[in-house]
């Protein structure tokens, strides 16, 4: 009987949305930027938060009301967004191997996030295999009920917020990479995680500094991972 308390959905769910809390700290100001950025584009509340609830996708929302705006073709947005976000077929085959199988996961997939993937992978090998659907659905909704939610107080009371608090303005915009700093920052204890990362940020830097800042990101992640890859090619081959 205590098994299968301590394993039920509900309470499961309830852990996934208290793990999930300290992503909001990153979600909340920057939903509130993209809710700003959107009705200074032209778009209504009600169209801000309708592109939160169906794109929920963070940098690509920024570049769809951005191109929109300045009358970019359909066919081009809807290119360069899934560029953008062509890395969550990396993230797919990741955490497949630690999900158990469930004919909802093709939906609930829409709430996988950078954040929520990180969390994910650091959890749900921590989890046993009956919570971890559960856990999933609470931590995703969670994060996705955040950032729908500071998108509508964005676009509805950004702009007297930010002429209220300047410097709240000054801040929101490095909510994000803060956030990922704090999940980056414990993988510098390991060796291979810390070459591949030092690799990473400076050939984002170098691409940076050379002009090619719209390629940075991807290129450095690219870097990244051959470095990752390759230092584990030559331990092995030493060990061998």
């Amino acid at each position: 009987m205590s098994e299968l308390t301590s394993h039920s959905p509900g309470r499961s769910a309830l852990q996934g949305v208290r793990e999930a809390i300290p992503l909001l700290g990153g979600y909340i100001p920057v939903a509130l930027s993209f809710g700003l950025v959107a009705t200074q584009a032209g778009f209504s509340t009600w169209e801000a938060t309708a592109i939160s609830a169906l794109v929920y996708a963070g940098a690509s929302q920024f570049l769809f009301v951005g191109m929109i705006a300045t009358g970019a073709p359909l066919w081009l947005v809807v290119a360069m967004t899934l560029l953008i976000n062509v890395r969550h077929v990396v993230y797919g085959p990741n955490l497949a191997a630690l999900l158990p199988r469930s004919r909802h996961w093709p939906w609930l997939m829409h709430g996988l996030t950078d954040q929520v993937f990180a969390l994910a992978l650091t959890r749900l090998p921590q989890l046993p295999e009956a919570k971890r659907f559960s856990w999933f659905l609470g931590a995703s909704l969670l994060a996705w009920g955040a950032w729908i939610i500071g998108t509508t107080v964005g676009a509805t009371a950004g702009e007297t917020l930010t002429a209220r608090w300047p410097l709240l303005g000054e801040i929101m915009p490095f909510a994000l990479p803060a956030l990922f700093m704090t999940m980056v920052a414990p993988r510098f204890t390991n060796k291979r995680w810390a070459v591949a990362m030092g690799c990473t940020i400076l050939a984002a830097l170098c691409l940076t500094l050379v002009g090619w800042s719209n390629v940075a990101i991807p290129l450095a992640a690219a870097c990244g991972a051959l470095c990752f890859y390759t230092v584990k090619f030559e331990t092995r081959r030493r060990t061998s």
